[in-house]
């Protein structure tokens, strides 16, 4: 199944450990983050997909992802959750999909993981106005960002980026953030964040 041409639309956000703004943009995950490590929640909400013949749309995933020093050093850690409402195929899609196993954008992140958790179904609530995104998973975690306002009051967009999922992220900052689950556990309330569309595929 892994083989199966697949495409989701739809956003993402994340919340980091890094001082606003995450180096990380800037230099292809090859600086320092500004706290020696990296600590990141990212969240995803598919509004239309599709992995070969499994209808994706409406459901949601989480990422969490920690790394030791550099992200492009890699030595990092990720958990994927996958929405309790997706049947089996959908879970087995979007498993391939957001473990960097299926091509596209989240197997970008594949150099800089040495450990893969085991997948979990979870109840992962997703929500977003535009300019405010909030997850959660009852008992690992809990986020919320907020865009950075700038100019007429609207939110800062930073283009060109080096990162894997948009090449044009929101800056934003988390207002709440935390997560505890396998042995990994961090706070990031009041830390960095971004936000985008997305339309990914893997070909």
């Amino acid at each position: 199944m892994s083989n199966e041409k697949w495409r989701i639309e739809g956003s993402y956000f994340e919340s980091c450990n890094c001082d606003l703004l995450c180096p990380c943009l800037l230099s292809h995950a090859q600086a320092r983050p500004t706290q020696g490590h990296c600590d990141v929640v990212l969240a995803t909400h598919i509004d239309r997909g599709s992995y070969g013949n499994v209808d994706l749309s409406g459901l949601n995933a989480v990422q969490a992802l920690t790394t030791p020093g550099e992200m492009a050093k890699g030595g990092g850690t990720l958990a994927v959750y996958i929405d309790e409402r997706a049947n089996d195929a959908q879970r087995t899609a979007l498993e391939a999909i957001f473990t960097g196993n299926a091509a596209g954008p989240p197997s970008l992140m594949n150099a800089m993981i040495a450990h893969r958790l085991p997948t979990s179904s979870a109840q992962i609530s997703y929500s977003s106005d535009g300019k405010k995104f909030s997850v959660s998973i009852p008992g690992i975690t809990e986020v919320t960002i907020e865009g950075v306002v700038g100019a007429g009051d609207q939110v800062v967009w930073l283009d060109n980026v080096g990162h894997p999922y948009s090449r044009r992220l929101a800056a934003a900052k988390g207002t709440r953030s935390n997560f505890a689950d396998h042995s990994l556990s961090f706070e990031n309330s009041g830390r960095n964040g971004h936000f985008s569309t997305i339309n990914w595929s893997n070909g």
